[in-house]
């Protein structure tokens, strides 16, 4: 996890949202035991009331669960739940901004499929700033 913190939304919020991270990467998989309280709270000094915070809306969201004397683990499903309301998320949310770019920029489907393969026509130019030639100097 990351030990950067941003003012943006509550340091809990922020935790919760990397495990989630971690278990949509696969870094965490079902059955896994979630780092102890204790542990992150010492690595990323924060109160570990914050962490207990967090991990509590994971469990509340049914994607870990506590188990009396061994900790908090990765529920079975998490990840296609987890993968369910991020897929939903962004449709919803980020795919009509994104949408609407693709259209005011007259994009088709091919050009963004074959965006990440192909550079743009004044890529391939030389650059200005390239080396000047040896034989230019002389004269």
């Amino acid at each position: 996890m990351d030990r950067e913190w941003n003012d943006s939304q509550p340091i809990y919020r922020q935790l919760r949202d990397r495990v989630v991270a971690m278990i949509l990467d696969g870094v965490l998989k079902e059955g896994d035991p979630l780092p102890s309280v204790r542990t992150v709270a010492a690595e990323y000094r924060v109160n570990p009331l914050t962490v207990l915070k967090g991990y509590q809306q994971l469990v509340d969201e049914e994607l870990v669960e506590k188990r009396r004397g061994l900790g908090m683990f990765v529920r079975d499903g998490a990840r296609s739940l987890l993968l369910r309301g991020e897929r939903q998320k962004f449709l919803l949310e980020e795919w009509p901004r994104i949408r609407a770019t693709i259209q005011r920029l007259g994009l088709k489907a091919e050009e963004l499929l074959d965006g990440s393969t192909r550079r743009p026509p004044s890529d391939t130019a030389p650059s200005k700033t390239a080396e000047p030639d040896p034989a230019e100097e002389e004269r």
